[in-house]
């Protein structure tokens, strides 16, 4: 079953995205005050890629930080993500430098 974007965002906000060097519940750099992507047309693969699904309704709610908690804690991911967030860190290299990783290139 075929399920329409809802431009809610959400999808932009919760997951980490690596193309963009995105952490898990940080928005992305490129997500835009109306919830829309900035460089759609350039917008990496795996956003080209996603499709909207029955997730994206049941994590319906009227704000984007609703949407984005009721995401992460689907996915038991809610502290994982508070982790990324309280860390200060903008991006995945910094956070894995932060623990003396050496992001891989």
């Amino acid at each position: 079953m075929s399920h329409a974007c809802t431009g809610c965002g959400a999808c932009c906000v919760a997951p980490d995205i690596a193309a963009l060097d995105k952490p898990l519940g940080l928005a992305c750099p490129h997500l835009g005050p109306d919830h829309r992507c900035t460089v759609y047309e350039r917008r990496p693969q795996v956003c080209r890629d996603y499709q909207p699904d029955e997730l994206c309704e049941r994590i319906a709610a009227p704000t984007l930080d609703a949407r984005v908690a009721r995401y992460l804690a689907h996915f038991g991911l809610t502290d994982e993500a508070a982790t990324a967030r309280d860390s200060g860190l903008t991006s995945r290299a910094a956070l894995l430098a932060r623990h003396g990783v050496t992001p891989p290139r």
